[in-house]
C-alpha cells in the first residue's frame, strides 16, 4: 500500500470515528476506502480532498442523499453501488472506475511496443 493509500484510509477512519457505526456517514467512508485500497492515485485525490471540511465524508453523503431525494417513489428512495460510485468520483473529481490505472499510468518508454527479444 502506498502512502497516500494509507495516509487517505487514516483520514476516512479519522472521519468515521465521529460518525455512528454503519450510518450513512460511515457507510460513504467505507467505499472511499475500497476505492482507495485499488486505486493508489484516486487515494492521493481523496486525501487531499479530506483536509477540506466541505469535502468530509458528511459532505459526501449529503449528495448521496440530495440524489436519493431526487428520485423517490412515493415514500421510499434507493441509491445503487454504482450510482454512488459515480456520486463519489464525481464529488472528489476522480476518474470514472476502471479508468484511473489507464489515465495515470505512463506509457512504457518506446511508444508502448513490447520487444520479446528483451526477455531471452
Amino acid at each position: 500500500m502506498t502512502e497516500f493509500q494509507e495516509k487517505a484510509i487514516a483520514a476516512i477512519e479519522a472521519q468515521q470515528a465521529k460518525a455512528k457505526d454503519r450510518s450513512p456517514q460511515w457507510m460513504v467512508g467505507e467505499q472511499l476506502k475500497d476505492i482507495c485500497r485499488v486505486e493508489p492515485r484516486s487515494a492521493e485525490l481523496i486525501a487531499q480532498d479530506l483536509e477540506n471540511e466541505a469535502m468530509s465524508i458528511v459532505g459526501a453523503e449529503k449528495k448521496i442523499k440530495a440524489f436519493a431525494d431526487g428520485h423517490k417513489t412515493g415514500n421510499f428512495s434507493c441509491v445503487t453501488p454504482l450510482e454512488a460510485d459515480r456520486i463519489l468520483r464525481e464529488f472528489y473529481g476522480l476518474p470514472a472506475a476502471g479508468e484511473s490505472a489507464a489515465a495515470f499510468t505512463p506509457a512504457p518508454a518506446g511508444g508502448g511496443l513490447i520487444r520479446l527479444e528483451d526477455y531471452f
